[in-house]
């Protein structure tokens, strides 16, 4: 029998302590709304699998469940919202989990706000890789591309003035990682155990982080900087021996990283570029994602947009104290379609390349809507040409394709 999984750690103690802050000030006199989605998905792996002890399925069937209550009052000033999200999956325990993605108080001022909760927050403008993008945890049994995230708790106060947004969080409790089960297709030919992670600070993943960014537009210029002190969202995987068995337990370590985010418009063509620098895994190291995205309107007879994406994909970590990366010296090359129907019918075609090896990672996501309430999602990864060497070398065999049908209520 299948068991959901809470993602770590217990969130009942966060939600009370919202509710606990809200009780003074929530007045029942305000409007609610309810919204969801469910999701019915299918995984195809066409290939065998590389390792023995992985399971042979070809088709991973799950189904996804996501809900958003929200409540407002005193003229829309403050704001509770509520979501969460559950995943049964047929055949990978760990993917079977549920979280809080959001449950959070919202105050707006007069030029300012303020969050009281679990929140996700999103930085960062680049298509290839976000490396500003630190607040919350990857949910990374979801999906390979770092787009799904775990709600983090956090204090967060917005302060706007003329000369930019300035931003301070403050994060009290750190979100592990979970991995995916080891006998799963997507997992390596060494076990993951993410009970024996390990934690750099004494107070482990009680450790209190903080957070500050400025972002300002100066006409055609958007500009992001940004500063995280705190435990590190990735982990370093250090082999251990467990009864005779090697495994690998996460270590997360303390780290500083100060980024900015940069991007022009220029026409019809938008050049980005993300930088980092961080310390306290080995020496400081830096990484940059730039590149651009140029659109060609009025397509196929007028109503459809192209875009055309080009990246370069740099980082300098020492991969013995550093988490490992595959995104050294890479290049992004992709499109994306976008047809302006009534189905909002889109599609995003990239890939990149190793400069090094020519290691090769292809991706595809379309989607259209079927009807005011359904709609539908095509998703595939495809591991091309993996050099022995590279890191992705233990996925070279997972090529999948997923296949989602969303149903909104």
């Amino acid at each position: 029998m299948t068991s959901i999984t809470p993602a770590r750690p217990r969130l009942s103690l966060y939600l009370a302590g919202v509710m606990a802050l809200l009780s003074p000030t929530l007045a029942f006199a305000g409007e609610w709304d309810f919204s969801g989605s469910v999701a019915g998905e299918l995984r195809l792996f066409p290939s065998a699998p590389a390792y023995m002890n992985q399971e042979k399925m070809t088709l991973s069937p799950s189904v996804a469940l996501e809900m958003e209550l929200v409540y407002e009052w005193n003229d829309a000033a403050d704001r509770l919202t509520f979501v969460p999200f559950a995943r049964l999956d047929a055949d990978d325990q760990n993917r079977s989990h549920y979280d809080v993605r959001e449950a959070k108080w919202l105050h707006l001022g007069d030029g300012w706000d303020f969050v009281v909760g679990l929140d996700k927050v999103y930085w960062g403008v680049t298509e290839s890789r976000h490396l500003v993008n630190i607040i919350n945890q990857d949910d990374a049994v979801e999906d390979l591309d770092g787009e799904d995230k775990l709600g983090q708790p956090m204090i967060n106060f917005n302060l706007e003035k003329d000369f930019g947004t300035f931003s301070v969080f403050v994060l009290p409790g750190f979100r592990e990682r979970e991995f995916v089960k080891q006998n799963h297709r997507l997992s390596g030919p060494v076990r993951i155990d993410a009970s024996r992670a390990t934690f750099e600070a004494d107070s482990g993943n009680e450790h209190v982080d903080f957070a500050a960014r400025w972002k300002h537009v100066f006409g055609d210029w958007d500009v992001g900087l940004s500063h995280f002190y705190g435990t590190s969202r990735e982990a370093r995987l250090i082999p251990i021996q467990v009864d005779g068995e090697t495994i690998l337990a996460p270590h997360y370590d303390q780290i500083n990283q100060t980024s900015l985010d940069v991007q022009y418009t220029s026409g019809a063509t938008l050049w980005k570029g993300e930088l980092m620098s961080r310390s306290g895994q080995g020496d400081r190291f830096w990484a940059f994602v730039a590149g651009l995205e140029h659109t060609l309107y009025g397509l196929l007879g007028g109503r459809a947009d192209l875009g055309l994406l080009v990246e370069y994909l740099y980082d300098d970590r020492d991969p013995l104290h550093a988490p490992v990366t595959t995104a050294d010296h890479d290049i992004f090359a992709g499109m994306r379609l976008a047809l302006n129907d009534t189905q909002d019918t889109s599609v995003l075609f990239g890939g990149i390349v190793d400069h090094d090896n020519g290691s090769t990672l292809l991706s595809i996501e379309a989607e259209r809507r079927l009807s005011p309430n359904w709609k539908v999602e095509l998703e595939g990864r495809f591991f091309v040409n993996i050099d022995a060497a590279d890191p992705s070398h233990i996925l070279a065999r997972d090529d999948f394709l997923t296949l989602r049908l969303l149903r909104y209520f």
